[in-house]
């Protein structure tokens, strides 16, 4: 047995000593091992069969080991002895070996066996040297290699007997022990294990000393002895105040138990191992373990007297911490019944309300859609409504524009014959002093003047019929008359416009072009949704969304003609007269309720705008009185809109002004003739003179109408600057001074407001009329000096010419004036006279 022993040794012997330099390579490695613990995690890859059939073998080396042992260990101790630091190493790399691939302990085992009688005799020697380890004593790195090499040396001193076989044989019959617990670990594998088991310290030990998969029952059995311990220790001081089941039973039992379980115990049957570190060692180990072992002690049973007022104290504070408890929670609950409730209220309110808010959103859609389509519809229909409205004005403006042009050629005509300024010699036989063709000119005022002379005579037949033919004078009446060809052609276009007005929305729903139909719509969506109503500011919105149909109402609407409908009796004012006045409170800054002054702002202004600057004759003073009638309504009815503020209302008045001065411009002439021309009364030039004055008296008066609306500064310079001052004083300047002259100063004084002369202060009158006061002194003077040499009959009638001057004087407020007068005159009556003004 030795030889053949010796022969796998010696052959094995170059195997481990090309191990030795690897070591030595990693030198380092081993000085850890020395002086640091070190903790792998083993990871068990055996099923329970095959480490039921580990442990069974285990048992039969250990069994077989005892033998060997005492066969081999005189001639195994000798080489140790020899190279104990070479074995130190060896053993020192098979540790670190089955530490790095303890999983694979099994795969090596068969390389391992041809090195048992030698690693047999090491581990041998190096196990003599080992202290037995301590209760509660944690091993070091060198006791856990020596358990780890103790353990793989009983495996090896079986009965196995090594034979000589292929290197790889002994492996290859351990892959196919194994090949049928592969399909159980595999299926172990592959199970998804969802929570982390943790381990106890026993197992932790014992995975530091290297107890493999095969030892996890004793494991097991350890952990069930703790827990067993733990229970009972539990129970004991649970029951310290509870009479003893068993009173007869001595203490000793438990110290026993304890001692057995946790003591008597070696540290290696405490994880499982069958046999002891003492196996190799002296007796005296064994003694020098039992004679250190401590005796467990049990827990002691002295307590705190319970008493009866202890038990009532703690009831007692038991009873005030539940009943704060139940105050406590008796708030919590009164706090969710109250928002129970609240909430209840909030979903039936919310309930109720829903119902309305679907009927509003459905109402508000309708609305959207009808008010898109009414918007479609009035962007194709507005243009052509612009273009009719701008017709109509275009043709009125033609035939006003047409009688100013005639009223001007009649005054150049007449002009033209009366001067005696004109220079026939320096210029063309053929042409007259404006350069025309004097041939064709003359035609032409032969026709206007047979044409103004049949007007003339037609005005007078008619003053004759009415009686107003004695109080008349030349120039106040307004040549307005036209021929039977303008008034066709005017009424035929009229008609014309008028046809296409009424066809523009003929293809249109009455829904969409009648103002009580789309008011009523707007009405509707106020009365039952005022506050959207009011938030999509339709108040505002109206006026502009009903101006091209009140436009197109107003299409022939003129002021200035006497059969004009007055606005306020239209259909439209009448159907918005009520809009927003319901019987319900007003609201405040309620839009609707100024809907008409807008309208009559935004609609009726700039009509009067366009007809003032195209249609209006100042020199008519029936135009002029409807006018300023007119004005005057809006000035007195919306006081809200026409206004000095409102910028309509200022475009009207400047196109009121602009049209007074052009016709001041373009359209007053007063001619200058000799007095011996004007002394034959029946004469052309003078009837030309006493029609120009007059019509300039008239238009003085036209001009004072509108006084009220007007700044009484624009109308002074309107009036008395550009028309008294600049012809009618020069018209008097001209004529004979005497009862003529007196009654044309009483007709130019009666146009003059007498507002002006009432707020006056002091002896003077207004700046503008101070030349008007020294032509009424001069004229005095003249009437006193013509008296002088003449019959008493004269003189009295001076003298009372002289008395009405003073009275023209005083009525204006010109008393420094009157007083010069009466004094030089000698009228003592002077008092009367201003008083009886």
């Amino acid at each position: 047995g030795l030889p053949a022993a010796g022969r796998p040794k010696e052959k094995k012997r170059p195997r481990e000593n090309k191990e030795v330099p690897r070591a030595s390579l990693l030198s380092f490695q081993d000085e850890e091992e020395e002086t640091e613990e070190v903790f792998k995690v083993k990871k068990s890859s055996y099923s329970k069969k095959i480490v039921k059939q580990l442990k069974k073998e285990y048992k039969e080396d250990l069994e077989k080991s005892k033998v060997r042992t005492e066969v081999n260990s005189p001639t195994n101790v000798e080489a140790p002895l020899e190279k104990p630091g070479q074995n130190k190493d060896i053993g020192q790399e098979d540790g670190t070996a089955n530490s790095e691939h303890g999983e694979e302990e099994m795969e090596v085992e068969s390389e391992k066996e041809d090195e048992k009688p030698k690693a047999g005799g090491a581990f041998s020697n190096a196990l003599s040297s080992l202290n037995v380890l301590r209760p509660g004593e944690i091993p070091d790195a060198a006791f856990i290699h020596a358990a780890r090499k103790k353990r793989q040396m009983a495996r090896e001193l079986g009965d196995f007997t090594p034979v000589e076989s292929e290197p790889g044989k002994g492996r290859l019959v351990r892959e196919d022990e194994n090949d049928a617990s592969d399909d159980e670990d595999d299926d172990e594998k592959r199970r998804i294990v969802f929570t982390v088991k943790e381990k106890s310290q026993r197992q932790k030990i014992a995975e530091e000393i290297g107890i493999e998969g095969s030892d996890d029952e004793a494991l097991v059995a350890g952990e069930q002895d703790e827990e067993l311990s733990r229970w009972e220790q539990e129970q004991i001081r649970k029951g310290i105040n509870i009479p003893q089941v068993q009173p007869s039973q001595p203490a000793e039992v438990n110290n026993l138990y304890y001692q057995n379980t946790y003591q008597t115990l070696s540290y290696g049957s405490s994880y499982g191992i069958p046999y002891t570190y003492a196996a190799y060692g002296s007796s005296e180990t064994k003694s020098q373990k039992s004679d250190n072992t401590v005796p467990f002690k049990t827990p002691s049973n002295e307590m705190t007297p319970v008493t009866i007022d202890l038990v009532k104290k703690q009831l007692k504070d038991r009873l005030d911490s539940m009943k704060e408890m139940h105050k406590a929670n008796r708030q919590q609950y009164e706090k969710h019944q109250q928002s129970r409730e609240d909430s209840t209220k909030a979903i039936e309110s919310l309930e109720g309300s829903s119902g309305g808010i679907g009927e509003q959103y459905k109402f508000l859609q309708e609305m959207r859609g009808y008010v898109q389509d009414l918007l479609e519809c009035f962007s194709e229909k507005v243009p052509l409504i612009n273009d009719l409205e701008s017709a109509m004005h275009q043709l009125y403006k033609q035939r006003a524009s047409r009688l100013v042009q005639r009223r001007q050629d009649d005054i150049k005509d007449e002009s033209s014959e009366f001067s005696s300024h004109s220079n026939k010699a320096l210029m063309a036989p053929n042409l007259d002093s404006f350069g025309r063709d004097r041939v064709i000119y003359q035609e032409q005022v032969k026709r206007r003047t047979a044409e103004r002379e049949a007007r003339r005579a037609r005005r007078r037949q008619a003053r004759e019929q009415t009686g107003k033919m004695a109080d008349h004078l030349e120039g106040l009446s307004s040549d307005d008359e036209e021929t039977s060809t303008d008034i066709t052609n005017f009424n035929l276009e009229r008609d014309r416009i008028l046809k296409e007005s009424s066809k523009v929305f003929e293809d249109v729903l009455e829904s969409f072009y009648s103002i009580d139909c789309i008011k009523s719509q707007f009405e509707a969506w106020r009365s039952k949704y005022f506050a959207s109503y009011k938030d999509a500011y339709i108040g505002l919105c109206l006026p502009k969304l009903f101006n091209p149909l009140i436009r197109l109402q107003l299409l022939i609407w003129t002021p200035l003609e006497g059969k004009c409908r007055d606005f306020e009796t239209m259909l439209w004012f009448e159907s918005l007269l009520f809009y927003g006045c319901e019987e319900q409170e007003q609201v405040k800054d309620d839009a609707d309720i100024s809907l008409l002054p807008t309208i009559v702002e935004r609609v009726v202004l700039p009509k009067l705008t366009v007809i003032s600057e195209n249609i209006w004759d100042p020199f008519s003073t029936t135009q002029t009185s409807r006018m300023v009638a007119i004005v005057q309504k809006l000035v007195d009815g919306y006081p809200s809109v026409v206004n000095a503020e409102n910028k309509n209302t200022q475009v009207l008045l400047k196109a009121l002004l602009l049209r007074m001065r052009r016709t001041l411009d373009d359209d007053v002439f007063m001619p200058l003739y000799p007095k011996n021309i004007l002394e034959n009364k029946n004469s052309g030039p003078y009837l030309f003179f006493q029609r120009q004055f007059w019509s300039s008296v008239k238009l003085l008066g036209n001009f004072l109408q509108w006084y009220g609306i007007l700044s009484n500064k624009t109308l002074q310079e309107l009036s008395i600057d550009g028309l008294l001052n600049r012809y009618i004083l020069m018209a008097f300047q001209n004529s004979e001074y005497g009862e003529d002259s007196i009654k044309k100063a009483q007709s130019v004084i009666a146009c003059f407001p007498k507002q002006w002369f009432s707020n006056l202060k002091g002896d003077k009158t207004i700046s503008q009329l101070e030349n008007f006061c020294r032509y009424l002194v001069h004229l005095a003077d003249t009437i006193y000096r013509n008296s002088i040499g003449c019959s008493d009959v004269e003189k009295r009638n001076a003298r009372e010419h002289i008395k009405q001057i003073i009275k023209l004087l005083a009525s204006i407020r010109a008393l420094d004036h009157a007083v010069t007068v009466a004094n030089d005159h000698n009228i003592k009556e002077l008092k009367i006279l201003i008083e009886g003004k």
